[in-house]
Formats: structure tokens, sequence, C-alpha cells
């Protein structure tokens, strides 16, 4: 409305659960790109130095990685390059207006940079245009995938493999959940606020994460498991280590 004095703000830029390596030395500065990455849809992995990076990397496949380039040990990001299977583009945290003095400790691939003091609503604006243009096309916009699972979030369909997932809309926002949070274990408490906007006191809970559970692990490798006495979480498990 014109003459309200109101103005709206843009909506701030989302993620649809890709991995993010977050190198960073400070704290306050990993607390924060962590918590408004993690709330704006993204996984994250923490690093606070340059070796750790390269452990992280070597262990891992991630979509992206921030780096923020006063770490004390960045030039270690290049020494040992030939030892990462796959260096994922870089969003780099700087004092410089520019790219020049930073170019041998990243190597080649796509980069782009903020410059300190950031804003949060351009870190994740960039984080989405270096996530599009390394992978255009896949995973479409809006959908999340985790191995041979795909949910797509604007038909509100899943799949596992080749094979569809018929979804009640409560199984899908209970996998969608799952997906965002990988590797992490939700209590029962914070899988029924998210589902149905608050905690059910009796099993339900329980027959919802069973339903699911049947639909996606009927013929594959499991992917829903329980932490008894905690709650449930998402993933992979490589049976034969």
């Amino acid at each position: 409305m014109h003459g309200s004095g109101t103005r709206v703000k843009p909506a701030l830029a989302r993620g649809a659960g890709q991995h993010l390596l977050l190198i960073v030395h400070e704290p306050g500065v990993a607390e924060l790109l962590s918590t408004t990455l993690e709330l704006a849809g993204y996984r994250t992995t923490l690093a606070g130095t340059g070796g750790e990076a390269l452990a992280r990397l070597v262990e891992q496949r991630f979509d992206l990685m921030v780096v923020d380039a006063s770490l004390p040990d960045m030039a270690s990001l290049s020494r040992e390059r030939p030892v990462v299977p796959h260096r994922p583009p870089a969003l780099v945290l700087t004092e410089y207006d520019s790219l020049d003095d930073l170019v041998p400790e990243l190597g080649p691939g796509e980069r782009d940079y903020v410059t300190k003091p950031f804003r949060v609503a351009e870190v994740l604006a960039r984080v989405q245009v270096l996530l599009r243009d390394a992978h255009p096309g896949h995973p479409r916009d809006g959908a999340l995938s985790y191995r041979d699972l795909v949910l797509d979030a604007p038909l509100c369909e899943a799949r596992r493999g080749t094979r569809p997932l018929d979804l009640t809309p409560s199984e899908y926002r209970l996998l969608r959940h799952l997906l965002l949070n990988a590797h992490r274990v939700l209590s029962k408490e914070q899988i029924g606020r998210y589902v149905w906007g608050d905690h059910h006191g009796d099993n339900s809970v329980e027959q919802l994460v069973s339903r699911l559970r049947r639909k996606v692990d009927r013929d594959a490798p499991r992917l829903i498991h329980t932490r008894r006495g905690f709650g449930y979480w998402f993933g992979y498990v490589d049976t034969k280590h």
C-alpha cells in the first residue's frame, strides 16, 4: 500500500540441503555463518584451520566452501592440492576489494568474494549463485537429494532411484525435515513440532516414522535410523566397514 511507510524486505536466498564447508578461524564468525546458513536450508561442517579443512575435503565431498581469507594457515589450502579429490567452488570472506591477492591460495575453479564486514543477505545470495553456476540443473531448483533419493519440492514428490514414493503430506514433511538435517539426530519433540506444529504426546511420531521407513527403505539400503532414547536420524551407513 502507498503511504504506509512500510517497506517489504525481499526474501533471503535459500538452500536445498547442499553441504557447505565453513573454513573460519574466529568462533563468533563461524557461529554466525553456521547458524544463518543452516536456518536457510544448508548443511554445514566447520573447520578452524587450513589443515583441518584439507582433512575434511579428503574425507567427504562438499558442494561449496566458505573461506575466511584471514585464516592463519591459508597457504596450506594450496600446498596439498593434489590430495583433495574434489575441490568445490569457494566464497571468500576478505578485507580486500579484489581477488588478485587471493588467487595463489585457492587455485583453479569457481570462486567469488564478499568483503568484511559482510552482510548476511549478500553471503546467502553469493552462495546461491556459486552453487547454481557450479551445478547447473542438478538437482533441479527446489529439489533435495541424498544418494539415490530425490525430493522434488515444487511438485511435492519423492522417489528412491526410479521408484516413486507415494507420500502423505505428513510423510513428505517428515522426509524433508530428515533430509535437511541428514546425519543429525532429531528428537520426537522436534519432529512433532515441524510436522504438525506441536508435539503429540502419544506414539504419533513413531507411527509416522514407521510408515515413512516402509516406503523409503523398502527395496534399498536403509536411510532412516533410530537412536534409542534420543530420536531418529537420516543417512547412509556403510556396513562393509
